[in-house]
């Protein structure tokens, strides 16, 4: 076919008016980009005086966090009012997760109005938000202990583990569902020990070495946070002598509640690094997952500690964990989604959150999941859109939110199966009660009740499988 002459073709002028096909965004509407600055703590009286140098210390974050209760509601004093610390008092005793809180967290809440702030209502529990438990509410919902060969290593997926090397976080979540090991004995709960023990890791390596279809190792905990430098180091370089494993993932909490460590903690920095650079030499995927709820988690100084990962070559994953009051609505996780992008961040997974004890009202549904996926959809590129997942209760793993063989949401039942993980076994999610009804809630309160809406709901799925 003859090709066009040069001066066959159409003359295109430099000066020709560019028509968009779609009207130009107002910049005030970027607000994924506004990310906090300055010397924000100063306005809690007990940072008042607090330099920025000394505010971005790791070690002085670490030593300031707040362990106890009492403490906590000392450096409030004067910016709540006393109904709240009482409020507060009453929740801690009837919480199943020790506190830990970290002056970066702490000032980052909106005193002003502590009970809808999303951050205070994942850290601080106040007892007049708290809901009874559901019925079908196990403390280790997930069957992690279940699925362990040796202590601390859970080995559900075939080609996966999950190594928990410690018990201790930076700042410590109520929704937690490692409450039955993360964190010192509370009131309602006494905890399984996962301290740092080298004969238990010696068992946990030989474990994975001996396995050779595990590839992808999780090491989480607990919070990697926590490691000694050398001790990332030992737990990389062993995993990464196997020859089988080929991706490891550490795994911490810390970028969301001090990210101060990422800047002032060299030794850990650079302990990280030459895991992730030995690993990239062996053709070995070794990155960071961490775990951003809100965007309010998100400031400057997330930012600047995100770039100096960037600037190592440590990619970071994010983890979300959906929950009520805190993103449970399309703009806050489309907010999220998109302001973790900007920092570099890669949203990964939206957990409907787990069966956890103590904290029924954070839960949501698996429709609110649902609903909130469609529009996060589109909002962003593919590659930074998290995928929305229940984690399914006794061991079945990660499935797709809307990937379910039935789900009833009028008593809240979601059936699950995992093919690749436990062949033949149905899972069952339960949607939280104050969600439901007021019918449905009754027929929750009979124990006879309960098996009849769990055995209809397994009718139902067996059903659209034939």
């Amino acid at each position: 076919m003859q090709q066009p002459s040069a001066a066959s073709l159409p003359i295109v002028s430099n000066d020709a008016p560019i028509v968009p096909k779609k009207p130009p965004v107002d910049p005030a509407t970027l607000v994924h980009r506004e990310l906090l600055r300055g010397p924000f703590w100063q306005r809690i009286p007990a940072y008042a005086a607090v330099d920025e140098k000394t505010f971005l210390d790791h070690a002085w974050q670490a030593k300031h966090t707040i362990t106890k209760p009492a403490k906590l509601l000392e450096a409030l004093q004067g910016l709540v009012p006393a109904g709240f610390v009482e409020d507060a008092e009453e929740g801690f005793k009837r919480a199943p997760m020790s506190l830990r809180v970290s002056p970066y967290l702490l000032s980052l809440i909106d005193w002003s109005d502590p009970y809808a702030d999303p951050l205070r209502i994942q850290f601080i529990p106040v007892a007049s938000r708290l809901l009874p438990n559901h019925p079908k509410l196990h403390l280790d919902s997930l069957h992690e202990q279940a699925d362990a060969p040796v202590p601390g290593l859970t080995h559900r997926y075939p080609d996966k583990a999950l190594f928990l090397p410690l018990d201790t976080c930076p700042v410590y979540c109520r929704f937690c569902t490692r409450s039955y090991a993360v964190g010192v004995d509370t009131e309602e709960v006494e905890k399984v020990s996962l301290k740092v023990n080298e004969e238990r890791w010696k068992r946990a390596f030989a474990y994975i070495a001996s396995r050779p279809e595990l590839e992808d190792v999780v090491i989480s905990g607990g919070d990697v946070y926590q490691l000694r430098a050398a001790q990332i180091e030992e737990i990389g370089m062993a995993l990464l002598d196997m020859p089988n494993i080929r991706r490891m993932r550490f795994a911490t909490k810390g970028p969301a509640v001090m990210p101060q460590k990422i800047l002032s903690d060299d030794a850990w920095v650079d302990a990280l690094t030459r895991v992730v650079e030995r690993g990239r030499k062996l053709h070995k995927e070794v990155v960071l997952h961490t775990h951003f709820n809100n965007a309010k988690e998100i400031t400057g100084i997330t930012e600047a500690a995100m770039n100096r990962f960037v600037e190592r070559g440590i990619f970071v994953r994010n983890q979300t964990v959906l929950q009520r009051g805190v993103n449970d609505t399309p703009e806050a996780m489309t907010l999220l989604v998109r302001r973790l992008g900007h920092v570099n961040v890669h949203p990964y997974y939206v957990y409907v959150h787990d069966l956890v004890s103590g904290v029924e009202d954070l839960r949501t549904s698996v429709d609110t999941a649902i609903h909130i996926e469609k529009h996060v959809r589109g909002s962003t590129a593919g590659f930074n859109t998290p995928t929305f997942v229940v984690d399914a209760p006794g061991g079945g793993g990660k499935r797709d939110a809307h990937s379910y063989e039935h789900y009833d949401r009028e008593t809240g039942v979601s059936v699950y199966q995992a093919p690749s993980v436990k062949p033949g076994q149905f899972f069952f999610y339960f949607d939280p009660l104050h969600q439901l009804s007021t019918a449905a809630q009754r027929r929750w309160m009979d124990p006879a009740e309960q098996d009849q809406m769990i055995a209809d709901a397994l009718q139902k799925a067996k059903q659209r499988l034939r």
